[in-house]
């Protein structure tokens, strides 16, 4: 199967459990490998017949900077469903809370989930 990968997008957003991260935000980033089959857009050289990743991006972003939620599992979910409603026939989303309220020293805290159409 193809794929589109949009790696490591970056969104600050009022996700989380905890009072602080609704108020003071934070920062996000998000991977997607889209699934699908690429073979006619790329013998007719035609945007329409491909799922458009500026497209992908900007609802990434609507969800990111949209109305908040306390899991990052809702998240990948909602982006998820949005991407596959494009006509990819899987996804892989991660979703990183790059700074979490956690006492002790990580990279980031991440969700990965992947959904299919097959």
């Amino acid at each position: 199967m193809d794929k589109i990968i949009l790696e490591n997008m970056r969104f600050y957003g009022y996700h989380g459990v905890l009072a602080e991260e609704n108020r003071l935000g934070q920062s996000f980033a998000v991977t997607l490998v889209i699934g699908t089959d690429i073979k006619t857009a790329a013998r007719n050289d035609d945007l329409t017949k491909a799922i458009n990743y500026a497209e992908c991006y900007a609802a990434v972003k609507s969800i990111m900077e949209g109305n908040p939620v306390k899991l990052l599992e809702t998240l990948a979910e909602t982006i998820a469903s949005k991407i596959l409603s494009f006509g990819a026939l899987t996804v892989r989303v991660s979703v990183k809370k790059l700074h979490p309220p956690i006492s002790g020293q990580l990279d980031f805290a991440a969700v990965e989930i992947e959904r299919s159409l097959l």
